[in-house]
């Protein structure tokens, strides 16, 4: 993975950030913001992968329900945010791709296996968002409560 600092706009530090061949994108992007102590940001990408897992919550069960790709595919769409669930980095991504014949497939983003690129560019929030556990849906969801932000 290669990141570069982009200009930083009113107080949001932007990175673009360049996956290569065989790099894993969730783990590489939760290990980025734990290293930079990014506590909030959103992203978009795209590029390609060779495989990855995706799933929707199944609100019945209150589980992921999971699928894969095991082909090659082209990132259509790649969206997401990251904030903090207790005090480590989440990253929440959801993603559309495209399959040879040009029928899609999309979902939530557990695991994504680069080949040849992917392409992020994340925006850093100067303000944080926490991730809380919602007892009725059984998720992690944000919580917009006021607190004071972490210190750096």
């Amino acid at each position: 993975m290669h990141v570069k600092r982009l200009q930083e706009v009113e107080g949001q530090r932007r990175l673009a950030i360049v996956f290569s061949s065989g790099e894993e994108m969730v783990r590489g992007l939760t290990d980025l913001a734990r290293d930079q102590q990014i506590s909030t940001a959103h992203f978009t990408g795209i590029g390609a992968l060779r495989a990855g897992i995706l799933g929707y919550f199944d609100v019945t069960k209150r589980e992921y329900r999971r699928f894969g790709i095991d082909e090659q595919v082209e990132v259509l769409s790649l969206t997401g945010n990251i904030a903090l669930e207790g005090e480590r980095p989440k990253v929440h991504a959801h993603i559309v791709v495209g399959r040879f014949n040009g029928s899609t497939l999309g979902g939530h983003l557990l695991e994504a296996h680069i080949r040849p690129t992917l392409e992020i560019v994340l925006v850093e929030s100067p303000h944080y968002l926490r991730r809380t556990f919602d007892p009725a849906s059984g998720l992690a969801l944000l919580d917009l409560s006021p607190e004071t932000p972490p210190a750096r």
